[in-house]
């Protein structure tokens, strides 16, 4: 499977985002969440129709992220904790740590499949929640949420899968594939192997593959920085941020924020 979406005419992509951005996103409601222990509000636009995925692909430059068939933002008054996140592709260059983890991982290998769940899979997800997020409503998700959560989608989905010599499930990510790269939605892996890195090592893997087919971004969601649990991801090189509608270095825009 590649993670470039098909060639199409340019007249008809121009024209499936006027009907996309016109008749396919209703109402926009925002509704409360939990998060970090505080109260929190997010915009959400249902995805539908023919031009699902291309009205997508602009949602995620302005930072939205996806769950099943809608698309939301934070949207918490007077609050702009919650920043989105990107790789920038093109600029990417192994630190010390990140080699250090591909060269640990040398015995997975990587492939992409359709979105379609497994029970191999929901067993590593399963452990995954139990060891790792006890605490959280996925922890109690059974198959057929899982399933949902899989393939309960208007746009290109696709679950990357790693698997280590013996053939044994390590690791998966659920990605969506845009026009300018991939936006990683979850990932899960064997709890018992921290010491691989198999979150980050699932990244650099997205990495890799975009830079061979040209695409020029691994989204991430959202960094929050009083969050443990995101801390890892500012520590990818060449990240940028959205932040006043513009996406900027990462580094630069947290001395802005100082």
């Amino acid at each position: 499977m590649e993670l470039r979406p098909g060639a199409e005419n340019r007249q008809k992509r121009d024209w499936l985002r006027r009907e996309s951005h016109a008749g396919s996103t209703g109402e926009v409601p925002v509704a409360p969440f939990k998060q970090s222990g505080r109260a929190e509000r997010k915009l959400i636009v249902e995805l539908g129709g023919n031009g699902a995925a291309l009205f997508y692909d602009d949602l995620s430059r302005a930072g939205f992220r996806r769950s099943h068939r809608f698309a939301y933002r934070p949207a918490c008054r007077g609050c702009s904790s919650c920043v989105p996140v990107r790789i920038a592709v093109d600029r990417f260059s192994h630190t010390r740590s990140t080699r250090r983890i591909r060269n640990s991982n040398r015995d997975i290998s990587g492939r992409l499949i359709a979105a379609r769940a497994t029970p191999e899979q929901f067993r590593l997800f399963s452990a995954y929640q139990r060891l790792r997020h006890s605490d959280s409503d996925m922890a109690s998700m059974n198959y057929g949420d899982y399933r949902g959560m899989v393939e309960d989608t208007p746009v290109r989905t696709a679950i990357a899968e790693f698997r280590d010599r013996r053939g044994q499930l390590v690791a998966a990510s659920l990605i969506d594939l845009l026009d300018d790269g991939v936006s990683a939605v979850y990932s899960f892996y064997d709890p018992l192997q921290r010491k691989r890195g198999l979150g980050t090592w699932s990244v650099l893997w997205l990495v890799e593959q975009c830079q061979r087919q040209g695409q020029p971004f691994v989204y991430l969601g959202y960094w929050i920085a009083d969050s443990p649990k995101m801390a890892y991801k500012a520590r990818f090189p060449a990240l940028e941020r959205l932040a006043a509608g513009a996406w900027t270095d990462f580094s630069r825009g947290a001395e802005d924020a100082a």
